[in-house]
């Protein structure tokens, strides 16, 4: 199985003049008018190794994940973990494991057969793992378009993180990715009410008030396709309160009379 640095053939002491190089390198090997049309889920693991190592915080992150969690046994640990099918803190550590290992699509697997959301892997990972493990799922269930899933996952680690931090630094690309899969997809990809609450659960985490504003916006527009005014105007009042240069909202005011 192949962790990031093997999948580009550096070692882990590689610069970054390293990383590009054998990027480069495989990526020459993996074009289409090459390697055809096996060579695609090579190079989409290849990209997400690449991207993940030439950002400085995102390598430390997935070092310090690495390092901590897989150790050099003398026995197949994956076939032992994947062995004890009743036992849940094993099948949570085999989902870390195949993550780790850029076996994505059987880390989703285990995760969907412990039942997916409701796994609660925080109850048999240490919360280090726990925290690492779920942002890299959440990230791979983006890329499935599994976007109320990821979206999910990363309110609980914003959550977590601001109880306790442990990403520290590297929250603020954590926060990005939930902000972006807010404003280009959660919307189109879930019902009207699960929207409404996805956004007061972003309430609750303490964004800034020009992100709420924005927000809240958003909620106040869903309430007018839902036919509910009454609603839609109190929290159209509560965004201009956050934000009273809220742009964008013409249309919203003559709808709502405010």
């Amino acid at each position: 199985m192949e962790n990031y640095y093997n999948l580009l053939g550096i070692d882990q002491n590689a610069s970054s003049q390293d990383i590009k190089r054998a990027f480069r390198e495989q990526a020459k090997r993996l074009h289409p008018d090459i390697a055809g049309k096996s060579g695609e889920a090579k190079m989409r693991k290849l990209l997400c190794a690449y991207e993940v190592l030439s950002d400085r915080e995102r390598r430390y992150e997935y070092d310090r994940a690495y390092s901590r969690f897989v150790k050099h046994l003398d026995f197949d640990y994956r076939a032992f973990l994947e062995s004890q099918e009743e036992d849940p803190e094993s099948q949570a550590k085999l989902v870390f494991f195949d993550l780790l290992h850029l076996d994505e699509e059987q880390a989703l697997a285990v995760w969907r057969t412990q039942g997916g959301l409701g796994f609660p892997m925080e109850q048999y990972l240490n919360r280090e793992d726990w925290m690492d493990c779920t942002f890299i799922l959440a990230e791979e269930l983006e890329k499935r378009q599994c976007y109320y899933e990821a979206f999910v996952l990363l309110v609980h680690l914003v959550r977590e993180e601001r109880r306790q931090p442990y990403f520290r630094h590297f929250m603020s690309d954590i926060e990005g990715f939930l902000k972006e899969l807010v404003r280009l997809r959660l919307k189109s990809a879930v019902d009207e009410e699960t929207y409404i609450a996805c956004i007061e659960n972003l309430l609750e985490l303490g964004f800034s008030s020009r992100d709420e504003a924005r927000w809240l916006r958003s909620m106040a527009e869903t309430l007018v396709q839902m036919g509910n005014l009454d609603a839609a105007q109190g929290v159209f009042r509560e965004a201009l309160k956050r934000d009273p240069a809220l742009p964008n909202v013409v249309q919203l005011r003559r709808k709502l009379k405010v």
